[in-house]
């Protein structure tokens, strides 16, 4: 997803993995609200000219369905803020599709963004589920699943349709499932991670897709309610959710995990430039949503929740740990908390945050509240280390 390039070489990254490592706790680091008024905000990035770009997945319309309930509109957007504190947001482009469901009530659409070096802005749309159900929603929900390129204000233009590619090569092997959440724009070619089907693919500039990698699924402990024997175990989805190119010239992601989203269970994988099978970098994390490396060569690593324990009585509730921000320097090393605060008496709370990228100021600029209708809001972390 969101990152800054770096012109710092990374020698001290290595593909050793860290197991189980305990966080440490990183300097003070302060927050302040840096933008709001956003529409359930995701993928964040900064432009070669330094001004920031938020994707707004939107929040659906009046085309509702009630099996699940669901309802599709044109409410997704491309946002300019800043570049100074308060200031309105600009919304860039308007009128891309969005689907807003579910409880907490979540919204796809343009689930993130990315600049390349010297081309214009991509977007990446999401969707969730089937693409053949895309054709229910009509000629206005043709662009989920799509990588999109911006063209001027206003104007977009699709590349690909990363989704078609789960529906042709299903590389996983799974059930037919596209949710493509994070992009990151390299010179002649882009990374989608797509959730849904647990795969990170490349996008040329003629709309060809390939394969990099697939992200296999983990077994963990059964919860106490599906009845199983004692012991039994489950498997749990990768969902790749974010991707960033590294100075290693590697591509780095992070992964969510699927159901029942153990804590700990979510990892740092590096894949070769030219694809192959994923290296583990390092694992401990829980529900990674973005990374981001500073121009010091460390990795960032956002998310959407610090913990969520499945009760013996049934399904997890919705997401109610706050979300943090870490920071892994090395492969080999224990990850850094750098921020997780979660008393609001005290300062910013990340509820369901969901991008993340270092300014060219060396603060951290992360989405937040991207789950409630018009209280999102952009965060800014500046950190002492």
């Amino acid at each position: 997803m969101s990152r800054r390039r770096m012109s710092l070489s990374l020698a001290a990254f290595c593909s050793a993995v860290a197991l189980g490592a305990l966080p440490t706790i990183a300097g003070a680091a302060t927050a302040e609200v840096f933008a709001t008024g956003l529409v359930n905000p995701k993928g964040i990035d900064q432009s070669p000219s330094g001004a920031l770009y938020v994707a707004e997945a939107g929040n659906g319309g009046s085309d509702c369905t009630s099996a699940p309930p669901a309802c599709f509109g044109l409410t997704g957007a491309v946002t300019r803020v800043g570049p100074t504190a308060g200031e309105e947001p600009v919304r860039i482009v308007t009128g891309l599709p969005s689907i807003y469901s579910g409880s907490p009530r979540l919204s796809v659409g343009p689930n993130d963004i990315s600049f390349s070096r010297y081309g214009a802005p991509t977007i990446i749309m999401g969707f969730g589920g089937d693409p053949a159900r895309r054709d229910k929603l009509g000629p206005d929900g043709v662009n989920l699943g799509k990588l999109l390129r911006m063209i001027g204000n206003n104007r977009t233009v699709a590349v690909a349709d990363v989704s078609a590619f789960e529906v042709a090569a299903n590389p996983d092997h799974g059930a037919v499932d596209s949710n493509p959440y994070g992009i990151e724009a390299q010179p002649g070619e882009w990374a989608v991670a797509d959730a849904g089907a647990n795969s990170l693919v490349r996008v040329r500039p003629d709309g060809r897709t390939d394969l990099l990698a697939v992200f296999p699924p983990q077994m963990v402990p059964a919860p106490a309610f599906m009845g199983l024997p004692a012991g039994a175990q489950i498997p749990s989805q990768a969902v790749p959710t974010s991707v960033t190119r590294g100075p290693d010239g590697y591509w780095w992601v992070g992964t969510l995990t699927g159901f029942p989203f153990p804590t700990g269970g979510a990892s740092v994988w590096r894949v070769p430039p030219w694809g192959g099978d994923p290296e583990l970098c390092s694992s401990g994390f829980t529900t990674i949503v973005d990374l981001a490396f500073d121009p010091f060569g460390r990795l960032y690593v956002l998310e959407i929740s610090g913990g969520l324990k499945v009760p013996p009585t049934g399904p997890p509730p919705p997401l109610k740990t706050p979300g943090r921000l870490m920071r892994l320097d090395n492969c080999g090393a224990a990850p850094v908390t750098v921020y997780d605060n979660a008393d609001p008496a005290e300062g910013v709370v990340l509820e369901y945050p969901g991008g993340v990228v270092i300014g060219l100021d060396g603060a951290a600029y992360v989405t937040n509240r991207t789950v409630e209708s018009g209280t999102g809001e952009v965060v800014r972390i500046s950190m002492d280390d």
